[in-house]
């Protein structure tokens, strides 16, 4: 095998920025770099960003022989040193999703934050693969447009769009037969699933609610399996996200790239030196999502502005990536020490969110209260009597959402937007 050329667009950032932080899209299977073409503007709002097509799919040349998904990812690092960056931002959809965790597998230092559209460490079996690359090869990839069609698009898109989805299979009838063909057998081969536990790129898994191809279900477990990686579904579409609601994923991208600029950014004091900022961002999310609940991380994440985005950044990587991930004490003692300090300082706001998080981490009830009756001695009765309110509060929310399952029961503390 040899390294397949695949060729590509760049669109500069809006802002005029020669060095703007750089996105590669990658294009699902059977369609060109134009399947980004309503999601680009809003990406070089703030963005360069490069578009790239697949071994004979739009302007690429042909593919002369057989290639693997990881030998694209070495081609899309190739044409990223074309560029002479160094980091970049990463988003494909299917195979395209498949290359960019090869990314992040092959070349994590080079990726600043990844996401994946559609797409797992396997799609579909090799049988199904190497029978499609079959047929191609018989009839060509005319035979595909039906089968597409269903799998590519929910039911009412192609009334709702028809220009875009029949620009969409215009452009499948004019890739070269081989190389779709050898892409196939490249998916069939194609299998990430022991390499995800190390991966410590900050990771969005995104699926569309009516995919039949890769349903959420597989992003669901993705992500379960990629440390700190969280996922997300968009409603009302199948597995062309970005053709069907190019404004919704440019939306959803931007916000991601935000966070992800900031978890890469250099840390204001030094990791431990056996830690990257990325690991640290990713092992803290973990931690955070298993301590919090998933409810209220993924509410802070997505109250997360430009003006925040730094101290969620801090707070991930240095709180839960630095400190509750050592292994000099369990959480559940971390837990007892979160509380006699809060309720020490008097941050009745954070207390809350906390006890509840205790309680995740194996405390009793009884166990939080003496934790604050002990702190009385110390920090005084008036901060233990406040503390009490908040803990009684706690429970009782957590009594009511026990009993009446279908109310929702969330407190004012649970929907403000704590920072921690």
């Amino acid at each position: 095998m040899s390294q397949p050329v695949i060729l590509c667009t760049i669109e500069p950032a809006a802002t005029g920025d020669a060095n703007a932080p750089l996105i590669v899209l990658g294009p699902s299977l059977g369609t060109t770099a134009d399947l980004w073409a309503g999601v680009v503007p809003t990406l070089a709002v703030t963005h360069r960003v490069l578009s790239f097509n697949l071994p004979g799919h739009g302007f690429s040349p042909r593919a002369t022989a057989a290639f693997t998904i990881e030998e694209i990812a070495d081609a899309v690092v190739g044409l990223v040193d074309s560029l002479g960056v160094d980091s970049f931002h990463y988003a494909g959809i299917s195979l395209g999703g498949a290359v960019g965790l090869a990314l992040a597998v092959n070349h994590p230092s080079r990726l600043t934050s990844l996401a994946v559209f559609c797409s797992g460490a396997t799609i579909g079996t090799a049988e199904a693969w190497t029978d499609r690359a079959a047929g191609v090869r018989a009839s060509g990839t005319p035979s595909l447009i039906i089968g597409s069609a269903s799998r590519w698009f929910a039911p009412d898109f192609l009334g709702r769009d028809p220009k875009a989805g029949s620009n969409a299979l215009d452009a499948l009838l004019d890739i070269d037969d081989e190389s779709y063909a050898l892409a196939c057998e490249a998916l069939a081969v194609f299998d990430q699933t022991d390499a995800l536990s190390a991966i410590r790129t900050p990771v969005l898994c995104v699926s569309g609610e009516l995919d039949t191809v890769t349903p959420t279900v597989q992003l669901q477990e993705l992500a379960a399996r990629i440390p700190g990686a969280r996922a997300v579904e968009i409603a009302g579409v199948a597995h062309l996200p970005a053709l069907e609601q190019p404004i919704e994923v440019g939306a959803l991208l931007g916000e991601w790239l935000v966070g992800a600029s900031a978890a890469a950014a250099r840390p204001a004091e030094p990791l431990s030196a056996d830690r990257t900022a990325a690991s640290a961002y990713a092992d803290g999310m973990l931690v955070r999502r298993a301590v919090l609940g998933d409810q209220h991380v993924d509410a802070a994440t997505a109250a997360i502005t430009p003006e925040t985005a730094v101290f969620q950044d801090f707070i991930t990587r240095y709180a839960w990536g630095e400190v509750w991930t050592r292994p000099g004490l369990d959480r559940r003692t971390r837990s007892f020490l979160t509380i006699a300090a809060l309720v020490t300082g008097g941050h009745e706001g954070e207390l809350a969110m906390h006890v509840r998080a205790a309680l995740t981490n194996g405390l009793s009830r009884a166990e939080v209260s003496e934790a604050i009756l002990h702190t009385a001695i110390y920090a005084g009765v008036p901060a233990a009597n406040a503390a009490f309110t908040v803990a009684r509060e706690t429970f009782a929310g957590l009594d009511a959402a026990a009993t009446e399952p279908d109310t929702d029961a969330t407190t004012p503390d649970d929907t403000a937007i704590r920072p921690s």
